[in-house]
């Protein structure tokens, strides 16, 4: 690498700094395979973290197939850009959002990109978006380790926690442990796992009936050394609310699935922010 394009970068460098340096928490989400539902569990945090009274962003970089728009009811709204030529994120349920999905032309074009085209687009995403002051921004990455988790990671070096995504199933499990080894490698603290899709109970009969075993995720965080974050048992209305575009939170907050997102969430924030976390009024939790 020649001089020039060193400094290049560095510069670019101090721009993505400068401008996500009113961000106070950065955490990226991670799962070890497709089908665990990390996008669901990232729009009910983001939520459920804006309903808490804080200043939330959601970056998708799942640039081949972005879901964050449609959960989050912006499916087909476009992205625009300021007079300054800055990305501006759309905004839903009181959340700044921003997603490959807002840049397509439909919902059926692909993106064939290599490597570096999306390295490219995800620093993009972090220099060129006015983000403001945030207190989190979640960032949504594709599954596996690949280029787009290894770019943020690299991009943000003072990422607070990568959090893990799995179910109880052991195939899911194998994967789940590469991210974690994938966040140490990286040297970017671990803030724990998230048990998805455990156990479901028959509407019928009121059993309980685990479709795909329960409790690996635990077992998991237990043999790696890292915060079990709790589990979120299979909630159908889930699926619809995703669908719609409405967060699962904001519409079936009594729901166990949405209680333990919400215990999830405090156990997320005692990790980062080291403090009792307040969950009503003269309370903490």
């Amino acid at each position: 690498m020649g001089k020039s394009e060193q400094a290049n970068q560095q510069t670019d460098q101090q721009a993505l700094d400068e401008n996500i340096k009113n961000i106070r928490y950065k955490l990226v989400i991670l799962s070890g395979k497709g089908g665990v539902g990390k996008s669901t569990v990232v729009v009910n945090l983001a939520t459920s973290l804006a309903r808490q009274g804080k200043s939330v962003g959601i970056l998708d970089t799942d640039l081949h197939g972005p879901n964050i728009a449609k959960m989050m009811g912006l499916e087909g709204t476009a992205m625009t850009a300021s007079s300054a030529e800055e990305i501006v994120p759309l905004e839903s349920h009181g959340i700044k959002v921003l997603s490959m999905a807002s840049f397509l032309p439909d919902a059926d074009s692909p993106v064939v990109w290599r490597g570096p085209l999306k390295m490219k687009a995800i620093r993009q995403f972090l220099a060129e978006t006015r983000w403001g002051t945030l207190d989190y921004l979640l960032v949504d990455s594709p599954p596996g380790t690949g280029d787009e988790p290894l770019s943020v990671c690299q991009l943000i070096p003072d990422m607070d926690g990568v959090i893990v995504v799995t179910t109880p199933q052991d195939v899911a499990l194998l994967d789940s442990r590469k991210s974690v080894n994938f966040a140490r490698l990286l040297k970017v603290p671990v803030l724990g796992i998230v048990e998805n899709m455990s156990g479901f109970t028959c509407p019928h009969c009121g059993k309980q009936i685990d479709l795909f075993k329960r409790g690996g995720g635990e077992r998991a965080a237990k043999e790696l050394n890292v915060p079990f974050l709790g589990r979120v048992p299979i909630d159908p209305r889930m699926v619809t609310s995703g669908d719609d575009g409405r967060p699962f939170v904001s519409d079936h907050g009594e729901t166990e699935a949405a209680r333990a997102m919400e215990g999830i969430l405090s156990n997320i924030l005692r990790n980062v922010e080291g403090a009792p976390v307040p969950t009503k009024e003269g309370e903490t939790a």
